[in-house]
């Protein structure tokens, strides 16, 4: 395929001139189109700019400053104001460097001082390739940010969209987790035996806590962390409602607004679960008492404390404890790479779980016992 024969559009109302200019880039691979006037060179100007065909376009302009009407900086200053106008060089007679740098700073990418007898022409057509290819340049570099900001904007589309199946996911798994927990508990409020009864209130205890991850997901405004302060409130109320929440009437949460990702915060959520439960049993066996869970950061480390002020090591083993809670607050520890110990200070029973707040690097995990 041959390659277009440039155009260059000469703006002078020196005939004699023109026409050397004619012939001097016609030998060198232009098409010239004579202007005499300003206004003349914007009407050719803007005509072709509303034309599709390419062959009758400007490619560049050579732009004389002392013309009658129009003179050069008023013609440069219109057709800078034309989208997608062409690049101009400045051609003057005149050795005023204030006209030039007049020029420049108007948009002209280019300067330079003509002669009558054309000597100039070959710098012209220096200045001419020179102009196109900073237009070219020019193109290229806008074609590429609209690229990037057209790729910035799919992405953040897709982002977007992301975000609402995820709001969408955790609602339904939220609202999915929650039926089976109202199912768990009605049917621990028809069945006749204690032993059922309290298994059907534990399960329906840890179902609860799963959901109400989901559901603070589905409110959130970030989908990768979890407020623990909010999150433990709303199970700790949970609780309250739960079968046995007559005796929870005293339960208290202190905890700081600590941000955690979802998977963590589920393990959290599990361990107050069971813990709170078994202060419920077996801290106080003549009635209800305070259950205290309290959250702190301690520099890097999260401190998770449940406690309350009951029997403590006096506590009668119940024979019908099958040892579940322990084992299912053993596995969360070991999932957030916690201790867990007894506070033997305390007169009651307080635990205490210690672990980082952000997970520790593979490879980099402590021993987490269950006393």
């Amino acid at each position: 395929m041959n390659q277009r024969t440039p155009t260059l559009l000469y703006i002078d109302d020196d005939d004699a001139l023109a026409r050397l200019v004619d012939r001097g880039l016609t030998r060198r691979g232009y098409r010239v189109v004579h202007a005499a006037s300003g206004e003349e060179g914007l009407e050719h100007i803007r005509r072709a700019a509303a034309q599709d065909n390419i062959e009758d376009s400007i490619d560049v302009v050579a732009l004389d400053q002392y013309m009658p009407g129009l003179d050069g900086l008023d013609t440069l200053e219109q057709i800078m104001a034309i989208p997608g106008a062409p690049p101009v060089v400045f051609v003057t007679a005149s050795q005023d460097s204030s006209i030039a740098v007049t020029a420049l700073k108007a948009g002209a990418a280019d300067y330079l001082v003509k002669d009558v007898k054309g000597d100039f022409i070959p710098l012209l057509h220096v200045a001419a390739e020179g102009a196109l290819r900073q237009a070219e340049l020019q193109k290229a570099r806008e074609e590429a940010e609209a690229e990037i900001h057209a790729s910035r904007d799919r992405y953040a589309a897709l982002a977007a969209e992301r975000e609402l199946l995820l709001r969408e996911v955790n609602h339904r798994v939220g609202n999915s987790l929650q039926i089976i927990a109202s199912l768990l508990h009605l049917q621990a409020s028809s069945a006749g035996q204690e032993e059922v009864k309290a298994a059907l209130t534990n399960a329906m205890g840890r179902v609860a806590a799963v959901a109400q991850v989901h559901r603070r997901l589905y409110t959130s405004q970030d989908l990768k962390s979890v407020v623990l302060s909010q999150y433990l409130d709303s199970l700790l109320e949970d609780l309250r409602r739960s079968a046995e929440g007559n005796r929870m009437s005293r339960l208290t949460l202190k905890a700081e607004p600590i941000e955690i990702d979802p998977d963590r915060a589920v393990a959290v959520g599990i361990i107050v679960n069971e813990l709170v439960m078994n202060a419920v049993k077996y801290a106080y066996p003549d009635g209800a008492g305070p259950i205290h869970v309290e959250l702190t950061l301690q520099g890097e480390d999260l401190l998770l404390a449940i406690a309350d002020d009951g029997v403590g090591d006096n506590v009668k083993a119940d024979p019908r404890s099958t040892g579940m809670g322990q084992r299912i607050v053993a596995a969360m520890a070991t999932k957030l790479d916690a201790s867990v110990e007894r506070d033997p200070a305390h007169s009651g029973t307080r635990i205490l779980l210690r672990f980082r707040r952000v997970p520790a690097a593979p490879g980099k995990t402590s021993t987490a016992a269950a006393s």
